[in-house]
C-alpha cells in the first residue's frame, strides 16, 4: 500500500492537436509536491496522465497502490491547466469518482479547482486545496493522520488554503501566502517518471530528448487578460546556484539533450541572467534551452542577450500579443512594438533564435491592427509562432468586462478550439481562418529562407529540403484563397452568444470594481 498516489487530468490523448505535436513534459508542479511529501515521511507514487490512454489506467493504478490518499495535483507549471479544457475537467471529475469508489481520501489541487471550487466538490473531492499546494498538502494530511478520519470541522478549519464540504455547505479557510524561500524546496521527484518512456518518444519523433525545469512561480504583470489563481501578482524566484545545479544533476542523470524552462517569466530580476550564465559555466551544466520572458526584458540591457547566448539558449518565446499598440495599450501589456522588432533584432544578431505568441480578438480589434500584427510577423521574421484568441478566465478584468456576453460554451474542449465565446470582433471561423492563414504566410517565409540558405551551401542538401520546397509552393498557391475566404468571414455573425452590444476597445481597458486580479 501507498500512503498518497498522486496524479494530475492533463491527457495529451484527450488533446489532438498536442497529441499530434508530440512534444510530451511530465507534470512538473506534480513532482514538486510528491517530492515535497516523501520528504515528509510518506511514500508516494505517481500516475502519469500525460502518456495514459484513458482514466482507466488511473483505476488500474489505484488497484495496484492502494492509496490513503489519491491526490490530482494538477500541474500549475502547464499553461494549458489554466484554461480548463472541457475535455480535462471531465477527466478529473470521472478520476474522482474512481478514487472514491475505492475508498480513497480524494485531494484536488490546481488552477480549474482553484476557481470552479464547487464544481470539483460536487463531483466528490473530499477537499480542494486553494491556490499553492505543498504546504497545504502537508497540513491536510497531516490533520487526517493526527485525528484519523473522519476528521472534524474544527480540526480542519486551522489549516489555511482549503475548502471541504460540511452539512451546511462548503467551507473556504483563510487563505495561504505563496512559499517564499523556492530554493528549499526539493528537486522534483523524477525517478517516479518513466524517463526512458519520455526520452524514446522524444527521440523517435524529433530526434532529441528535452526535459523541463522551472525557475519561478508566479508573475507580478498586469495583463488584464492573464489568470493568476495560484500565485496571484507574486512572483519568487530560484537563485542562479540553484537553477543551475539541478540542470547539472538532471544532465548528469539524464543525459537530456535540452531543456524547456516552463516559467511564465525567466529572468525578471536585474543581473540573473548574467549570474546564471556564470553559474552555468562554472558548474559545467550548459544544456540548449528554450524560455519565455518579455522584449521590454530582453531590451533592458546589452547584458541579457550576451548572457542568455552564453547560458545557452536556443530560442526564446516572448508574449508580442499584437502587431497594435492600441491593442496592447487596451491589455495592459506593458511592451510596446519598438521593443518587439528591437527584441528580435538583438537576438537574432546574438544568434539566439525567437519566437512570438500573438493573440488575436481582444475587444476594439480592427482588421488593421490584424494586418499589423501579421506585418510584424513579416518584419520581425521570428523563429516560430504560436496562435491563440482571446480567451476569458475567471478572476481577470478581461473576464469581468465580457462576462455578460458570455454564452453556454464557457471553456474550450481542447487546445485547438479556438472558439470565440463572447462579443469579440468577430465569430469563430474567422479565427480559425486565421490560423491557417497565417501559418501558411509564415511557414513559406520560413521554408524559402532556409531553402535559400542550403542552397549557397550545397552540402546541406537534404531529403526534407526538397519536400518543404513543395510544401512551400502547395502553400503560397493557396494563400490567396485562403485570404478571399478571411475576408468573407469578416461579415459573419456571431452566434449562441448573449445578445449583448459589441464593447468598445476604451470600455474593455476600464479597471473593473473588484480592481487587479
Amino acid at each position: 500500500m501507498t500512503d498518497i498516489l498522486f496524479g494530475q487530468s492533463y491527457y495529451l490523448h484527450f488533446d489532438p492537436k498536442l497529441y499530434a505535436a508530440m512534444q510530451p513534459y511530465p507534470p512538473l508542479g506534480t513532482l514538486y509536491a510528491a517530492s515535497f511529501m516523501r520528504e515528509r515521511g510518506y511514500s508516494v507514487a505517481l500516475f502519469d496522465a500525460m502518456l495514459a490512454t484513458s482514466e482507466g489506467e488511473w483505476a488500474a493504478a489505484l488497484d495496484q497502490r492502494q492509496p490513503t490518499y489519491a491526490v490530482i495535483y494538477e500541474d500549475n507549471f502547464n499553461y494549458l491547466s489554466k484554461m480548463y479544457l472541457l475535455n480535462m475537467r471531465q477527466a478529473a471529475f470521472n478520476m474522482i469518482k474512481m478514487a472514491q469508489e475505492r475508498g480513497c481520501t480524494v485531494i484536488v489541487a490546481g488552477s480549474d479547482a482553484t476557481d470552479h471550487t464547487n464544481d470539483y466538490l460536487d463531483a466528490g473531492a473530499d477537499f480542494v486545496i486553494l491556490g499553492e499546494g505543498e504546504q497545504t498538502l502537508a497540513d491536510l494530511i497531516e490533520q487526517l493522520t493526527i485525528h484519523n478520519s473522519p476528521f472534524t470541522i474544527h480540526n480542519l478549519t486551522a489549516v489555511p488554503g482549503l475548502a471541504f464540504p460540511t452539512p451546511t455547505g462548503p467551507t473556504h479557510t483563510i487563505s495561504r501566502p505563496p512559499l517564499k524561500e523556492i530554493d528549499q524546496l526539493p528537486f522534483p521527484a523524477w525517478d517516479l517518471v518513466d524517463v526512458d518512456k519520455y526520452k524514446r518518444i522524444w527521440q523517435e519523433r524529433h530526434g532529441y530528448f528535452s526535459m523541463n525545469m522551472v525557475t519561478t512561480r508566479g508573475c507580478p504583470y498586469h495583463c488584464n487578460w492573464c489568470a493568476k489563481p495560484i500565485w496571484g501578482q507574486r512572483y519568487q524566484s530560484r537563485s542562479p546556484e540553484n537553477v543551475a545545479r539541478e540542470m547539472k544533476w538532471l544532465k548528469e542523470t539524464y543525459q537530456p539533450d535540452h531543456i524547456w524552462f516552463v516559467d511564465d517569466i525567466m529572468g525578471l530580476k536585474p543581473g540573473w541572467w548574467a549570474t546564471f550564465a556564470d553559474e552555468v559555466e562554472r558548474q559545467d551544466a550548459r544544456l540548449p534551452f528554450k524560455c519565455l520572458s518579455r522584449a521590454d526584458l530582453i531590451v533592458r540591457s546589452e547584458e541579457n542577450v550576451a548572457a542568455l547566448a552564453r547560458a545557452g539558449c536556443d530560442i526564446i518565446w516572448i508574449g508580442a500579443e499584437s502587431g497594435s499598440q492600441k491593442i496592447l495599450d487596451a491589455m495592459e501589456k506593458g511592451t510596446t512594438i519598438k521593443q518587439i522588432y528591437e527584441t528580435a533584432r538583438r537576438l537574432h544578431e546574438a544568434g539566439v533564435k525567437v519566437a512570438f505568441f500573438l493573440q488575436f480578438g481582444y475587444p476594439g480589434e480592427t482588421w488593421a491592427d490584424i494586418e499589423s500584427t501579421l506585418q510584424m510577423v513579416r518584419d520581425c521574421q521570428p523563429d516560430d509562432v504560436g496562435m491563440s484568441v482571446s480567451y476569458p478566465l475567471p478572476g481577470t478584468k478581461f473576464h469581468e468586462n465580457v462576462k455578460l456576453q458570455l454564452g453556454d460554451k464557457q471553456n474550450w474542449t481542447d487546445s485547438a478550439d479556438l472558439a470565440m465565446m463572447y462579443q469579440g470582433p468577430f465569430a469563430t471561423g474567422f479565427y480559425r481562418q486565421l490560423h491557417i492563414v497565417l501559418h501558411k504566410e509564415f511557414r513559406s517565409q520560413r521554408a524559402w529562407q532556409e531553402l535559400q540558405e542550403v542552397t549557397l551551401h550545397p552540402g546541406r542538401w537534404r531529403r526534407r529540403h526538397l519536400r518543404e520546397a513543395a510544401a512551400s509552393v502547395y502553400r503560397m498557391a493557396t494563400l490567396p484563397a485562403a485570404r478571399r475566404k478571411l475576408r468573407k468571414l469578416t461579415a459573419v455573425p456571431h452566434t449562441g452568444l448573449a445578445p449583448m452590444p459589441h464593447m468598445s476597445l476604451a470600455d474593455a481597458a476600464q479597471p473593473t470594481p473588484q480592481g487587479e486580479p
